[in-house]
């Protein structure tokens, strides 16, 4: 990615310490209570609920309807990357209407400076009443100077200049770029001079550059000077008000946000000139506490603040060391899960980073091997919670994205849409249910997963094959005796920690648009379950139904044929774990990979206009690209992927429309505008992940359009001229492209900042075991840490002190410079009405 480039960034570079920042949310949404209780629940208990999330005023995610409930309990996970700047995360509730428009219920609306507070914990929120008046977003762009004015009669007037000079973020109105004016009001204790805009056709970011005059009184006090000085009795009764509205035309005006400036900052005939939030009028009415209910949420919020790549390259290149180091245990990626207290973080960085460098392979061998060295019996293999389990979980989940999609989506959509009755335990039966029809039901859903997986080995990603090779040569060297084991070390990562676990949770790995409710969610834990066990037949030297605590699951297993399954599984994961490299014999079954309603416009028109945009349901699939008129009706226009040369983000200005992007491939371009910000980038990154090795691509592309004979990014009248600005991805696309090294890198210094208390116990710990060799004291003392070689860890140690020492310099020259309010990153919260 560019520098301050957006796609990962909430900050414009400033200078050579500051590059980007980037963020990430998981929100976990609890529940509902007493909705509505204050305002007519009775209407409430008949209809559904559901909740949406918005980056201010644009709607990113909602839930499910959640039906005749006062306290739904929504229970749904939502990550994503920000795209953009926002001001608030904000939470509606509505509810669900038949024949008119949703009803707002409330919301909750959390400041962007607010969220590392909640980070990471539930909390009850009292929801506030819908305000239009408080429905805001943007900035403002303003220069003020007190100017003198020589009169006909001689004295001395003051005039106030003030120029509005250009907003940047307004919300959209109706899913469309809106059409902005802004009024400016000098207000004092008896006065209110109001000026006005010209309206700003459909964009968000209007260049108004209109400069307005007032007057300004002087108190009977003032007296002539020879140097300009406004009296500071004079400047406090005084402020500018500015407004900006969307034009509505023959319709009533829509109020998008304000920002007060006091006067009195006005001093000495200086200019004052910097961005303002947009701010909420603050006249709505306040609800009483209860009034509306209360949502119950829990927001984990990251924001990496990424440095230059320089920066970065000394601990970049103490990590890319880690897989030569010997012992491993004294790498600096080893040492980082030694000395990190919450471990789940410091495996997926370290992975990311090792992945892009095409080191991750020999890393997570070395330590499976060490991890072997103290496994004692074949039976344990692999079954904690190391660094080991860990990285290999990390790296299955992020090269086995597609893999899962092409193996699971299809039969699991077909489960989640037939809903059959599947409990077989018979103290969780309803009234009503047939047990042995629901261990059919559950039976014939068994079998569609378990024939996906075993019939999936061609489509296994490469790398994976690499590791489950490695994983079963490690374990027969270990274990020479035990034929069973070069099995359980593959199936132990592929079924338990790799299909079992999608199956269980489809909507973590984007399989389902949705958690499940209830009753499918126990279904997909009875499939999960036994998953598991067939995948674990072929490594058990012991019966395989004698393990089972519960008896219905020992009858259940009973219907399936034991030495078929495990031939099947013992196939797959040989296939999977071969020397043999593969290739996909046959035709690959057709996937989706994502569908959505989108606006395209229509390919081939020459000029602008809102009739040559039409609503389409998308469908990209592993093997082409398409648009219907609606969801389920035959294709409009068919793009083989083998045929897209480029998936880019569009300029805004180029059909004034946020969120579009284009694909370029081998025929017309097509113009897409998705519905928000983080739908564009999902659709930017599954197009460009389903084409990425198309020998076709593209390394320049034209940012904007080409209209009325003439390209408007580049002014290039040819057509057909090559583009005028790099593709964000102009080399062979993989896996590795996806991933920001630098921020990865950033996230690893930030974690082993907040370890150097450990890290400096981990040092003690090596100098002390070097002058006491062998004493078990001290040993016990430091258990919590593996050091092999207490020297070169102590090497390692001090490596990461200083570069650690390094990176905190750069980030405080960082925070010196960035610390200036007024700029457009840092915009000035401007007072409140």
């Amino acid at each position: 990615m560019a520098e301050g480039g957006i796609g990962h960034a909430l900050l414009t570079a400033l200078s050579f310490a500051l590059r980007r920042a980037s963020v990430r949310f998981t929100q976990i949404m609890g529940e509902g209570k007493n909705l509505g209780a204050g305002s007519g629940s009775n209407r409430l208990r008949d209809v559904g609920t559901f909740c949406t999330i918005s980056l201010d005023q644009e709607e990113v995610f909602r839930t499910k309807v959640y039906e005749k409930s006062l306290s739904p309990f929504y229970a749904e996970d939502f990550y994503f990357e920000i795209p953009r700047p926002f001001q608030y995360l904000s939470f509606y509730v509505y509810a669900k209407s038949v024949f008119q428009r949703d009803l707002p219920v409330g919301k909750v609306a959390i400041r962007k400076e607010d969220l590392c507070k909640y980070s990471g914990k539930e909390h009850w929120f009292i929801l506030q009443p819908v305000d239009p008046n408080s429905e805001v977003q943007g900035k403002v762009h303003l220069e003020m100077k007190l100017n003198e004015l020589i009169t006909d009669n001689g004295p001395v007037s003051p005039r106030l200049q003030v120029r509005i000079i250009e907003c940047h973020g307004l919300p959209l109105i109706s899913g469309q770029n809106c059409d902005p004016f802004a009024t400016v009001t000098l207000i004092g204790p008896a006065r209110s001079d109001q000026r006005k805009t010209k309206v700003k056709k459909k964009t968000s970011d209007p260049q108004f550059e209109e400069t307005f005059f007032f007057e300004v009184s002087r108190s009977s006090s003032y007296g002539k000077k020879s140097h300009f000085q406004v009296e500071e009795e004079d400047i406090e009764k005084m402020e500018i008000k500015v407004e900006l509205w969307n034009n509505g035309n023959l319709a009533q005006d829509v109020f998008l946000g304000e920002t007060r400036v006091s006067l009195k900052i006005l001093r000495n005939n200086l200019v004052h000139k910097a961005w303002y939030l947009l701010q909420p009028r603050g006249n709505g009415t306040k609800a009483k506490p209860d009034d509306l209910g209360s949502l119950r949420l829990n927001v984990t919020y990251t924001e990496d603040n990424v440095l230059p790549a320089t920066c970065y390259e000394a601990l970049r290149d103490l990590l890319l060391k880690s897989p030569d180091v010997k012992p491993i245990s004294a790498s600096a990626a080893h040492i980082l899960w030694d000395v990190c207290r919450d471990r789940n973080d410091a495996s997926l960085p370290v992975v990311r980073l090792l992945l892009h460098h095409n080191r991750l392979l020999p890393f997570l061998t070395t330590i499976a091997a060490l991890e072997l060295e103290n496994t004692q019996e074949a039976n344990t293999i692999f079954r904690g919670n190391s660094l080991a389990t860990r990285g290999i979980d990390d790296m299955m989940k992020l090269v086995g994205r597609s893999y899962l999609t092409i193996t699971l989506k299809p039969v699991l959509d077909e489960i989640c849409e037939s809903s059959k009755s599947c409990e077989i335990d018979p103290i969780k039966l309803k009234e009503g249910d047939n047990v042995e029809v629901n261990k059919e039901n559950l039976q014939g859903y068994v079998q569609k997963v378990f024939s996906s997986i075993t019939q999936s080995s061609a489509s296994c990603p490469p790398l994976m094959c690499d590791m489950f090779r490695a994983l079963r040569q490690l374990a027969c060297n270990r274990f020479p005796g035990d034929p069973h084991v070069q099995y359980s070390a593959v199936s132990s990562f592929v079924f338990l920690r790799f299909f079992a676990v999608a199956v269980l949770s489809p909507h973590t790995f984007q399989l389902r648009p949705h958690h499940p409710d209830p009753d499918m969610s126990r279904t997909l834990t009875l499939i999960s379950k036994t998953i598991q066990t067939l995948g674990s037949w072929s490594s058990l030297s012991k019966s395989k139904l004698s393990s089972f605590k519960e008896s219905y699951m020992y009858d259940f297993f009973k219907l399936f044929q034991e030495d078929k399954c495990i031939e099947k599984v013992k196939k797959f994961l040989d296939d999977i774990s071969s020397n043999i490299s593969k290739g996909t014999s046959g035709v690959e079954d057709s996937v989706v990979l994502k569908e959505g309603e989108v606006y395209k416009r229509t390919q081939g028109k020459k000029r602008l206009g809102k009739k040559n945009f039409q609503k389409r349901w998308l469908q990209v699939t592993n093997r082409q690209l398409s648009y219907h008129k609606q969801k389920g009706k035959d294709p409009l226009c068919v793009i083989p992927v083998q045929n897209i040369r480029g998936v880019e983000k569009l300029d805004e200005g180029a059909f004034n429309r946020k969120n579009m992007y284009q694909v370029i491939h081998s025929e017309k371009l097509l113009y897409v505008q998705a519905g928000n910000c983080v739908e564009t980038s999902e659709w930017i990154e599954v197009l460009n992940q389903v084409s990425r090795c198309n020998p076709e691509r593209l390394s320049v592309f034209h940012p904007s359009a080409y209209v009325n004979g003439a390209w408007l990014c580049c002014k290039g009248t040819v057509e057909s001229v090559p583009g005028c600005k790099p593709c964000t991805a102009s080399t062979l696309a993989n896996i590795q492209l996806e991933i920001d090294c630098d921020r990865e890198t950033e996230r690893i210094f930030s974690l082993f900042n907040t370890s150097l208390p450990r890290l400096q116990k981990m040092e003690d710990a090596c100098a002390s075991m070097s002058v006491y060799l062998g004493q078990q004291k001290e040993q016990e003392e430091y258990s919590a840490f593996i050091i092999q070689d207490p020297k070169e860890t102590f090497r390692t140690i001090k490596e990461i002190r200083d570069v650690v020492e390094e990176l905190t310099a750069h980030h405080a020259a960082k925070g010196a410079l960035s610390v200036q309010p007024g700029t457009i990153e840092n915009p000035i919260v401007g007072k409140m009405s």
